[in-house]
């Protein structure tokens, strides 16, 4: 076949359709991707409306050539490739989780980015949806997508909830700290220490205790900053830290 020939096979007016359909879907997936990614990049989280739509529109772009293997290569290789949409979408979830990996971060007993690493593997589900031609499905996906990260902490907050403090202390040398005075300490101000979260450990014998502080109700415990205020008062404490336990 002349070169001229396989080379107007890529711009056939049946090529130039099927890749201004594709064209639709790509743009359609990038965005629903935004849609979702608008409320982390609002609260000023690691990956944005960028990464998500980059991840829905190429989630899309993976599963929608599966669709057309007859126009692969200018028309010229459907005898050769035999299409597998379900083997692309194992391939893309596997990357997504790869990708989700990356976001979520662990310091202490703070674990952050699950709520990210779950709503891009969403985000990869919507662009696998419009792939296939699931229009409304993506569509109502995203706006549940969306909904469930921007109101659901409203409901969250509404709903009976206990606050959590990770905490850490490093005593003097020589000091020895007893355990039932520390939970009468932390009842006394409204919190419990978490069951299985008491750490202890030892350096050039000055002992560090790790732990997680319950609130005892929603509107129990007191403030962290009158916590830090208490524990630079205590003589036995050479040094502490005090954050927010979350997930």
């Amino acid at each position: 076949m002349p070169l001229s020939d396989i080379l107007r096979a890529y711009w056939s007016s049946a090529e130039v359709v099927t890749n201004a359909v594709i064209l639709m879907n790509l743009v359609g997936a990038l965005l629903l991707g935004m849609l979702v990614g608008y409320e982390r990049s609002y609260h000023g989280r690691a990956a944005g409306m960028r990464t998500y739509g980059l991840v829905c529109m190429a989630s899309a772009a993976l599963t929608v050539i599966g669709g057309y293997p007859n126009f692969w290569f200018g028309g010229h290789a459907h005898m050769l490739i035999a299409a597998d949409p379900t083997r692309v979408i194992q391939g893309i979830v596997t990357g997504i989780g790869f990708l989700g990996a990356g976001v979520i971060m662990r310091e202490g007993f703070n674990i952050s980015g699950l709520t990210t690493a779950a709503s891009i593997w969403a985000s990869s589900a919507i662009g696998v949806l419009v792939g296939v031609g699931f229009y409304l499905a993506a569509i109502v996906l995203a706006l549940l997508s969306a909904g469930v990260m921007i109101y659901l902490s409203r409901i969250e907050a509404w709903l009976p909830s206990r606050h959590a403090i990770a905490i850490t202390m490093r005593f003097r040398e020589g000091y020895e700290p007893q355990e039932d005075a520390l939970r009468r300490m932390a009842l006394e101000r409204g919190y419990e220490i978490a069951g299985g979260s008491l750490m202890i450990a030892q350096d050039k014998g000055k002992l560090e205790w790790r732990f997680v502080a319950l609130a005892l109700s929603k509107h129990s415990g007191s403030p962290m900053s009158q916590l830090a205020g208490e524990l630079r008062r205590f003589e036995g404490i050479e040094g502490f830290q005090l954050s927010h336990a979350r997930n």
